[in-house]
């Protein structure tokens, strides 16, 4: 594709805070789902600042020309729950998420000195672009539900009792209500302001001129976000309830902490006179961390080559060869384990990331670093962190369907020079595609693979597969034209001697 600006180019200072702030509102929703889907207090703040630091690691140790975000990655959720779940009247809480991703950390390092002495030659031939193509459309279409769910609803819940359970308090049973937590707003309202979101996103990117066709995911969440404020405004009044989309209530936070800076998981997890851990047999309970992380972090290492296959595709420069598979590893690792230390949650290349730079047409990697600066700096101002937090996920929604829909084309175009035609490649793409968008996923123990890993496993032994009578067919003709090459050499040297006998005469 053509870019605006290439990985190594150096957009105006105006530019390339406005391009970074982009980067940052796409990546923002997955990245601080993560500590809110773990709880026990982890602070979404800190996530933000490892996401920040983890990014930054990384960029270090790809030399400045690979231009991903890292964020907190949703394939070590199982993992993070163990972790704080501990065995038996063990657990590590903190202490355990910074040991676990130590872990999966030291998995990328072992797996990029593997591929320092072996080299790559082995992935083209393991996952060609016939495999790894329809691979990163699944990376795409797998996050549809999500964006299509956030879709359809508001940032603002209330509480409503659903039915009542018996439960067993202090030996007696007791009728305790069921509460469940819904959104205010009407689906259709929240379906509005994320079409409204996405219409506009669109309109800047196809119609907009200069910065607005570069910039088209702010002007987007901006305009569904004033539409949402709008409806919620509105909502005060009484009986109006149900046009609530915005959850202002969140800015309340502001009063109940007093710290001017994030909730770091490493001060917790030190901290043994506080809640940062318990339970006296530490040593064995790091047995059950590595159990639970470093099976997923093999599952990890496959979506991170299909992550930097797909920006390969887009930059048109093989980041696997220059800096290099090693180089990307060791900053993905180790940038993880840097981020988990502040934010407890282990960092991955973000598909989100990937799509605004196709979607922007700006590859530049100085809006990657200044994104991971701006994600530290704003991580210790907590109004406007909450003001990011409070952008509904109806709107969300509208601008991931624009992301993860590029995600999945971009995939998509990896085989347009497959030939179709050949059931060979037909039955690897239709396997890859149908077990992706089918869901399949495998839960093994602690160990859980997801749908992009599944399918890409399935489509690497269909590849096999199919190519096996080819593969033997081919060292049957090598070996033809060995014994042809040899039968011509005597010929040649039996007609030499011939003629240097004629010649001697």
């Amino acid at each position: 594709m053509q870019l605006t600006y290439g990985v190594k180019d150096k957009p105006k200072t105006g530019k390339l805070l406005a391009f970074a702030f982009q980067q940052l509102l796409a990546i923002l929703a997955a990245t601080i789902a993560v500590p809110m889907i773990i709880g026990h207090n982890m602070s979404t703040s800190a996530a933000l600042f490892g996401a920040g630091v983890g990014t930054m690691v990384y960029l270090l140790f790809t030399r400045f020309r690979s231009p991903v975000f890292l964020g907190s990655s949703f394939a070590f959720l199982g993992s993070m729950s163990a972790a704080f779940a501990g065995a038996a009247s063990m657990t590590l809480g903190y202490l355990g998420l910074i040991i676990g991703a130590v872990f999966a950390g030291l998995v990328y390092v072992v797996i990029a000195v593997v591929v320092k002495f072996v080299g790559t030659g082995w992935i083209d031939k393991i996952m060609p672009a016939v495999v790894i193509g329809p691979t990163v459309a699944i990376i795409g279409l797998s996050l549809a539900g999500n964006a299509i769910g956030d879709l359809m609803k508001g940032g603002a819940v209330h509480n409503i009792i659903d039915g009542t359970t018996i439960a067993v308090v202090n030996g007696v049973e007791t009728i305790v209500p069921n509460v469940v937590s819904v959104p205010y707003a009407n689906v259709f309202l929240a379906l509005l302001c994320g079409l409204v979101t996405l219409g506009v996103t669109i309109a800047c990117s196809v119609y907009g001129k200069k910065m607005l066709k570069m910039i088209p995911f702010i002007i987007g969440i901006l305009a569904g976000y004033a539409l949402a404020a709008i409806f919620t405004g509105f909502s005060y009044i009484e009986g109006a309830e149900a046009l609530r989309i915005i959850n202002f209530d969140i800015f309340q936070q502001l009063k109940q902490s007093s710290a001017w800076y994030p909730n770091f998981a490493f001060l917790t997890a030190f901290n043994v006179n506080g809640d940062g851990y318990g339970g006296a047999n530490v040593g064995a309970y790091i047995g059950t961390i590595a159990v639970a992380y470093i099976p997923v972090a093999f599952v990890v290492f496959a979506e991170h080559l299909a992550d930097h296959k797909n920006i390969s595709s887009i930059i048109e420069h093989d980041l696997l060869k220059d800096p290099g598979l090693h180089r990307t590893l060791l900053g993905d690792g180790v940038g993880s384990i840097a981020g988990a230390f502040f934010g407890g949650c282990p960092n991955t290349t973000y598909g989100e990331s990937i799509g605004c730079v196709a979607i922007s047409g700006n590859a530049s990697v100085r809006t990657i670093f200044v994104t991971a600066c701006m994600a530290i700096l704003i991580s210790f101002i907590a109004p406007f962190t909450l003001f990011l937090a409070s952008i509904p996920n109806c709107v969300m929604g509208g601008v991931c369907i624009a992301l993860y829909g590029f995600i999945a084309v971009s995939g998509l175009k990896m085989i347009q020079k497959v030939d179709l035609g050949d059931n060979r490649n037909l039955f690897v793409v239709c396997v890859i595609l149908i077990a992706g968008v089918g869901g399949l996923v495998l839960t093994i123990g602690k160990v859980t693979l997801t749908a992009v890993a599944c399918s890409l496993i399935l489509g690497i032994l269909t590849n096999v597969l199919v190519n096996l009578k080819s593969k033997k067919n081919n060292g049957d003709k090598a070996e033809a034209v060995e014994g042809g090459e040899k039968v011509e050499a005597v010929a040649d040297n039996t007609q030499a001697e011939a003629e240097a006998a004629a010649t001697t005469d």
